[in-house]
């Protein structure tokens, strides 16, 4: 789970292990906001050499994972657990260091507390969809369409899918037979890059996802769909029900379901529309 966590506005870029139940946390982002450096990566650069010539332990146990750059792109980058930026902390003179270390604490704690009760991850998801701006019955439809797609990865897992690529796989499947749009088509059209598709649907469209993705767990329990080829039937037969309940409301009232619409802030929004012009052209 890629996510970005915010200390004193500034991101702090982080991916959670739920097999080993870890975060890590780019090391270059916590450099820039220890030091103020406006070159963090060549300082972690000099810092790093020092720390291997002086055979630090620290050194040897980081590692690297693919996080999202600036523009939009992934890209190999050093991190470390909590344990492991709690020694960086120590190897770096800073007045933010107490407050980063209260905060690293909170971040762990508060998932641990999500782990315990799930309930308190939707509690904190719908007050950030509520700063956004998001209407209650957005933040109730994209509740009620997450709970479905929960119970469906369930499924999945119980059924022999193995996660990450295959869960992809299946929900790509899905989303293009209802939709007739790959995954990414839909958010080039909305003019998204790193942003969560989800986050960005209009009400109709949560609807939508949330039909395909139920009917496909009911087909696939009728069926008792098993592995990554069945459960894919399963997904095609589940979105074709979404589909011609989308063609017949677009019949019906002459709009279309999919939309380039987006929850962008203005300025991005101005480049969103940019891209969503183009993509239609194509």
């Amino acid at each position: 789970m890629n996510n970005i966590k915010i200390f004193e506005n500034k991101k702090v870029r982080s991916q959670y292990d739920a097999d080993k139940e870890i975060w890590y946390f780019s090391i270059v982002d916590i450099i820039e906001i220890l030091t103020e450096s406006p070159r963090p990566r060549k300082y972690w650069s000099a810092l790093k050499t020092k720390l291997k010539s002086e055979g630090s332990e620290l050194s040897q146990s980081l590692g690297q994972l693919k996080l999202q750059s600036e523009d939009g792109k992934f890209y190999k980058t050093d991190v470390g657990n909590v344990e492991d930026i709690f020694r960086l902390i120590q190897s770096i003179p800073s007045p933010k260091a107490e407050p980063f270390k209260q905060w690293l604490a909170k971040v762990g704690y508060e998932r641990l507390q999500e782990i315990q009760d799930p309930s308190l991850s939707m509690d904190r998801a719908r007050e950030n969809w509520q700063k956004m701006g998001r209407s209650e019955r957005w933040i109730q439809q994209r509740m009620t369409g997450q709970e479905t797609r929960n119970k469906l990865t369930d499924y999945w897992k119980e059924s022999g899918v193995q996660q990450q690529d295959e869960f992809a796989m299946l929900t790509n499947i899905i989303h293009e037979e209802w939709t007739g749009l790959t995954v990414k088509k839909h958010k080039d059209l909305k003019g998204l890059k790193s942003q969560n598709l989800r986050d960005h649907m209009s009400e109709a469209e949560l609807l939508f996802t949330a039909l395909a993705e139920l009917s496909t767990r009911q087909i696939a329990e009728a069926d008792e769909a098993k592995g990554l080829k069945e459960n894919a039937k399963a997904g095609k037969k589940g979105g074709a029900i979404a589909k011609n309940a989308r063609k017949e409301l677009e019949t019906k009232t002459g709009k279309s379901v999919v939309t380039g619409e987006n929850f962008l802030p203005p300025k991005k929004k101005i480049l969103a529309d940019k891209n969503t012009k183009q993509a239609k052209d194509d």
